[in-house]
């Protein structure tokens, strides 16, 4: 069954949230914007963790070791583990990234000779190779970091599958070898992209930042503040390579900062005064298009529901559509299961995902109902939710009940007294937001016709 925006869990008919998992789930179709940090993994309390940085960074200062042996073989590896698709972080769109060439790796592996620390000691923090070449970011720090450690990640992968239930298939994996400094295939059983039949490997939640702890722009802002003739990006890479001093001060200060560096959620609740802020702009609103008043509707709508309907349900997507020339805004909510009005909504009316029909509209009319009608098929199941300004009408709520009646679909209105007893509970914090919402289905499947 096609659902927007795919998570390995949904494809599997696992039901988990992301709260309840301790792996980032990853989509199917695109990335998740986010990177493995190594230095989450060198400050973490953990044991496990620190030991799986030291094997980054004297795999890493290896490379410098094989150079001088064999520079080309040395590229080699460097390009292979530049990229790691199985992963799924980053910013692409096709889950497909792209290596570094061999002019850049030349750059990276000739910080061992051109910076006398790095050729007397080696890196202690591999990901300083971003002070000194160009292109190297967020990303690439990520995709080396998880090569040197893929093989700990398909044994962490199969255990979560394992609890889970994920289904996996033999397949082989390319992995950075230790003991011979190469990468090999090795025949795994890992979960598979139902499409492209790819493996597809799990990382730790707690490991993941939008950036690195160690980054170029926060080094430029520490060290080369902007002034009347600021150094441009390729300047600063130049002076650093003659000045290790100034990026061995700053790595310093970090480490020093060190309890200030922690994971990035995969999503963050609104505090309860955005909540009420958001509220106050809708209930401010008036109904129509005009002035803008549904664009502002809609946006202050979803980043409302998002945050009070997590963590039972994840948000999916808003997207617009246009049918009959009328353009129509959903919020798309992956259903989790977590409640007794989840699975309700999963075993009645086969909702793997809940849409929300954003209308600001003084009263809803057949047409809307009808637009949301025609929604709901087998994408999105028979359950979807009109979330309007004010309660259905008679004439229009007799129209839902007999839609339920011939069809068995399901269509409940959320008005801004709903919304205002949602955020009163997220205020209070002794029952869940999503209660309301089980309230209006109850009260719609007593005003049914038995």
């Amino acid at each position: 069954m096609p659902i927007v925006r795919p998570r390995l869990t949904d494809y599997y008919g696992i039901p988990a949230s992301q709260a309840d998992v301790d792996f980032a789930i990853p989509f199917l179709d695109e990335d998740i914007p986010l990177h493995v940090d190594p230095f989450l993994l060198w400050r973490s309390p953990s044991l496990q963790d620190n030991a799986l940085h030291t094997q980054v960074v004297q795999a890493f200062n290896n490379l410098g070791k094989l150079q001088e042996r064999n520079a080309e073989e040395a590229e080699s590896l460097l390009i292979g583990l530049s990229e790691c698709d199985e992963i799924g972080l980053g910013n692409s769109h096709t889950r497909t990234g792209r290596r570094i060439g061999r002019d850049k790796a030349q750059d990276v592996l000739s910080l061992f000779k051109s910076v006398p620390a790095y050729a007397s000691a080696g890196f202690a923090h591999f990901e300083e190779i971003q002070f000194y070449v160009d292109s190297i970011g967020a990303d690439r720090i990520s995709d080396i970091c998880c090569n040197f450690i893929k093989s700990f990640l398909i044994d962490y992968t199969i255990d979560q599958c394992l609890r889970l239930g994920i289904t996996t298939s033999s397949i082989d994996v390319p992995v950075y070898e230790y003991k011979t400094s190469r990468i090999v295939a090795e025949r795994v059983a890992l979960p598979l992209d139902p499409e492209s039949r790819r493996p597809i490997i799990l990382v730790p939640k707690r490991w993941l930042r939008y950036q690195p702890f160690l980054n170029f722009d926060d080094y430029y802002t520490s060290f080369h503040k902007p002034e009347d003739k600021a150094p441009n990006r390729a300047q600063v890479l130049n002076y650093n390579r003659h000045n290790y001093g100034a990026v061995r001060s700053y790595v310093e200060k970090k480490e020093l900062e060190r309890n200030n560096c922690s994971s990035d959620p995969l999503f963050t609740q609104i505090p309860i005064t955005s909540a009420r802020a958001s509220l106050k702009a809708i209930r401010q609103l008036s109904s129509g298009t005009k002035d803008a008043n549904d664009k502002k509707y809609e946006k202050e709508a979803g980043r409302l529901l998002a945050s009070l309907l997590y963590p039972q349900l994840d948000f999916a997507a808003a997207q617009s559509r246009t049918e009959d020339g009328v353009l129509i805004r959903d919020l798309i909510f992956y259903n989790t299961k977590t409640n007794s009005l989840l699975q309700d909504l999963w075993d009645n009316y086969g909702s793997r995902q809940i849409v929300f029909e954003l209308k600001n509209v003084r009263e809803i009319e057949r047409d809307h109902i009808n637009q949301l009608n025609r929604y709901l098929s087998d994408n999105f199941g028979r359950f979807g939710i009109l979330l309007t300004r004010n309660p259905l009408k008679a004439a229009m709520m007799r129209n839902t009940t007999q839609l339920w009646s011939g069809q068995r679909k399901c269509i409940v209105a959320i008005t801004d007294d709903d919304l205002e007893l949602m955020v009163n509970l997220f205020d209070g914090k002794q029952r869940d937001p999503i209660d309301v919402m089980n309230k209006k289905y109850v009260e719609f499947l007593r005003a049914c016709p038995s």
